[in-house]
């Protein structure tokens, strides 16, 4: 008889009594996470005050590591090994003030038995409450029941009153009733159309360009071809790779062709010499060459929507992906031709471009790009990092901030637009933004996610502000000042019934002319995901 040596798997520790466990997942960028350990370092201070003056005890799952100047877990396999040494059925509290790697923690968050809570610091400094709308999303995909919570600094009622109520019962619920499934909508053009949209794509099918999967660890912005391929919509899998090999192949002329054409239409370039620090000249032929690259790889593969990673590999190689992203989602953009000159690619229409690979997006992008074709609507859209906000003269105003990809249209042209070098902590490379403030108007916010293993998307109306100049400054030097942003308010959803039902860290948004109009665009998107079987929901104020 044969005998076997069996593994023997390694007992956690058994929970300390009337205690709470804390992890932090990071980034995967060493430099982010040096860089950003002090405001993550106060966060769990202020957070370990307030349980303690609750009456709990605090115990961090792993320590801070002295050589790589941080206290996060920055891979899988790292957060694999911490999970193994933690009380499975102990009360969790996942710790987010920075952007973070959401499958950094998910293997040990799917096992864990005990109640998970997700908290974050409200501030924009760094994009900690991106990073817990990423986790809560792909926990919502994932089918793990979680709770979250925000505060500056926890010393606040609210707060407080939530941590003892989670504490305590081990779920902490919030206010979400300004969520409402759609109702039976009108027999008018607007339905219509967007159920003649949604038939002929399912009939005439759509192909969405993948430029790899699965950045920045994202698990919520991977949808399956199972939910796709029923809505007619199909993955063309492309390698990083290739863009770089095409970029390679774009000649000098033609990438200084388009920064003639950006010129000539008023964009500002804030250029230097030094590679390490500042935008230079040669970084952006690289972006231009990769904006002709990309158009000229969606020609070949005829992808009606395209979705470029970067990080991580890209970063490594290549200044940013940002302008170029920009670039395509623009109806007025400067021309590329096919290879032998024959054709313009795209021609009078922008290639939507879901930034960061987040294929929520990549759907509702691709929607809205023939909903507001099909309106006579500026069909140019782009997501958001949903990134902090604060109260302005009586309203909350959010700061929708995200690193490049919006489109000039949303600054009110490309003469209202500059571009900054890309901060050095995040892009080794640099390469500039498209970047800009967001002008006053009628906005269809939207977001695609994935729960309780279907597809749903939820819709809103929200106004973009003119702030004063000093207050936009303040909040880019708040944020992050390099990138575009947009000072939005959502009609009828409060700032925290927002940050308790938003599903993904990304929102999308769209220009209207008027708020009737608006309402009416956002009536046919609603129609169309409804004829295509997506669970609708409608969030605030919103006229059918």
């Amino acid at each position: 008889m044969t005998t076997y040596t069996l593994p023997v798997p390694g007992r956690p520790a058994a929970a300390e009594p009337h205690t709470v466990y804390t992890v932090a997942s990071g980034d995967l960028r060493p430099a982010a996470n040096v860089t950003c350990w002090p405001t993550q370092e106060k966060l769990e201070k202020d957070l370990a005050a307030a349980l303690t003056g609750l009456g709990w005890q605090v115990r961090r799952g792993h320590p801070f590591d002295a050589a790589k100047g941080h206290g996060f877990i920055d891979s899988q396999r790292a957060g694999i090994e911490v999970f193994k040494t933690l009380p499975k059925d102990a009360p969790l509290i996942v710790v987010e003030g920075v952007w973070q790697y959401s499958h950094h923690v998910l293997a040990g968050l799917r096992d864990h038995r005990g109640p998970i809570l997700v908290v974050a610091n409200w501030s924009g400094e760094f994009p900690g409450l991106v990073g817990l709308l990423n986790l809560a999303g792909s926990l919502t995909k994932a089918g793990r029941a979680y709770s979250v919570l925000w505060s500056a600094d926890f010393t606040d009622d609210w707060a407080r009153g939530g941590l003892r109520t989670w504490l305590e019962t081990g779920t902490l619920t919030h206010d979400t009733s300004h969520v409402r499934p759609l109702p039976p909508l009108p027999e008018d053009p607007e339905t219509a159309l967007g159920v003649a949209l949604a038939r002929q794509l399912r009939e005439e099918k759509a192909i969405i360009g993948v430029f790899d999967e699965g950045c920045m660890g994202m698990y919520n912005a991977i949808i399956d071809d199972e939910f796709l391929n029923p809505l007619g919509i199909y993955k063309e899998r492309l390698s990083q790779s290739a863009l770089v090999a095409e970029m390679n192949k774009v000649s000098d002329e033609e990438a200084q062709a388009v920064r003639a054409w950006l010129d000539h239409a008023g964009m500002t370039f804030h250029t230097g010499t030094d590679e390490a620090t500042e935008l230079t000249d040669a970084q952006l032929l690289s972006q231009f060459k990769m904006y002709i690259a990309a158009l000229r790889i969606a020609d070949d593969f005829g992808l009606d929507a395209v979705g470029i990673q970067y990080q991580q590999g890209l970063k490594d190689t290549v200044p940013a992906s940002d302008l170029a992203e920009g670039l395509l989602n623009n109806v007025q953009r400067p021309p590329v031709f096919s290879r032998d000159g024959d054709r313009e690619l795209y021609a009078g229409a922008p290639l939507p471009h879901f930034n960061e690979v987040d294929e929520g997006v990549a759907v509702d992008s691709l929607v809205t790009n023939r909903i507001w074709t099909a309106m006579w609507l500026d069909p140019a859209t782009t997501l958001h990092d949903i990134r902090w906000g604060e109260e302005y003269d009586g309203r909350f105003v959010w700061v929708f901030e995200i690193s490049g990809s919006v489109p000039a249209s949303h600054n009110g042209g490309y003469h209202k637009s500059y571009s900054m070098r890309q901060p050095p902590m995040y892009f080794p490379l640099g390469g500039g933004t498209l970047s800009g403030v967001s002008r006053p108007g009628e906005i269809v916010w939207s977001r695609v996610f994935l729960m309780d293993g279907r597809l749903h998307a939820d819709l809103g109306r929200a106004t973009a502000l003119e702030l004063p100049e000093e207050e936009t400054r303040r909040r880019l030097e708040a944020t992050t000042p390099q990138w575009p942003i947009m000072h939005a308010v959502l009609h009828g959803v409060s700032r925290d019934q927002f940050m308790a039902r938003h599903r993904a860290n990304h929102l999308n948004v769209a220009y209207a002319p008027d708020a009737e109009t608006a309402d009416k665009a956002l009536r046919a998107k609603a129609a169309l995901f409804a004829e295509l079987g997506v669970e609708v929901h409608l969030c605030g104020d919103v006229a059918l």
